[in-house]
């Protein structure tokens, strides 16, 4: 029997990260995982930045925004003014 399966570490809740898809518990964001991934960051370096985060939590962000690409990139595009903000707290990842 086939069961729908959801993303247990990745919520949206419209009062936390601006209703923007976030880990579970914590105020960071989809897109921040992404964004480091795509600057070439491994899961296992991106836990070095987020220590609080387990493997899981990084890998299923990351699950979810393979699945969800058109939501995501919205989730990038709102968060824009953001990325000012993300430069000036990780300058050593940030590029």
């Amino acid at each position: 029997m086939t069961t729908q399966t959801t993303y247990g570490h990745i919520r949206t809740d419209p009062a936390r990260c601006g209703g923007l898809a976030h880990v579970a518990g914590t105020r960071v964001r989809v897109i921040d995982i992404v964004a480091l991934h795509e600057r070439g960051l491994s899961p296992e370096e991106i836990l070095d930045s987020y220590e609080h985060l387990s493997l899981g939590q990084i890998h299923a962000a990351l699950a979810y925004s393979y699945d969800h690409p058109e939501a995501v990139e919205d989730d990038f595009r709102r968060a824009a003014p953001d990325e000012a903000d993300f430069r000036r707290q990780h300058p050593d990842i940030a590029g």
